[in-house]
């Protein structure tokens, strides 16, 4: 006996076909969906975490910046201490400048040479006075930059050929002057001293 099936097979099986298709795409959708959603949220907290990163390390950094703030005004602080205890001792250093001027010039003016005046500013010293002849001038210089250590480079600005009346009949040609020299601080000139009093070594002969 021969069985004919009249039921329609094909698009039954079409339309379970398209069934599982359409199951399948809402299936990955889904899926999808939820990986998305996952990558977005991992991302996210990502971000948080970096941003909080970044927002206490600025904190930090802040703080950083408030300690360098204070570190430079203390560094300001000192180089003012350090700046009125230099003056201060320069100031007392100086307190016997004038004597050490005074008692210097005494021993460095040569015979013949008469400072009629002095002015002293800081420590410029300007001399002016009369000499027998340019060669005490000369003779003066060579002392004050030489001899002494209180004295250091002595500048002749000006001489000048003038006469001088000894008597009502005698005169006599002299030479005015002018010289300008720094008096070395007492500190400095301690050094000097030292430095010129101590013997030079000499190497030994083999």
């Amino acid at each position: 006996m021969i069985l004919i099936n009249l039921l329609p097979h094909r698009e039954a099986a079409r339309k379970l076909r398209r069934d599982i298709f359409n199951v399948s795409l809402a299936v990955s959708a889904l899926v999808g969906g939820l990986l998305a959603g996952m990558i977005f949220l991992w991302y996210q907290a990502q971000i948080s975490g970096q941003q909080g990163k970044n927002q206490l390390l600025q904190t930090e950094i802040k703080k950083f910046d408030d300690q360098i703030k204070d570190i430079a005004g203390l560094e300001a602080e000192i180089t003012a201490l350090r700046a009125r205890q230099q003056a201060v001792e320069d100031l007392q250093a100086d307190r016997n400048l004038p004597v050490h001027l005074l008692t210097e010039l005494v021993k460095q003016l040569p015979d013949g040479v008469y400072i009629a005046s002095m002015r002293q500013d800081n420590q410029n010293v300007t001399l002016q006075g009369v000499a027998q002849s340019n060669e005490r001038v000369s003779e003066l210089l060579r002392n004050l930059g030489n001899n002494t250590p209180w004295f250091s480079k002595p500048e002749l600005v000006e001489i000048v050929a003038g006469t001088v009346a000894l008597t009502p009949r005698e005169q006599r040609r002299v030479a005015n002057f002018t010289i300008r020299v720094r008096l070395t601080r007492a500190n400095e000139a301690e050094k000097l001293r030292t430095a010129a009093s101590t013997p030079a070594s000499t190497p030994v002969k083999k």
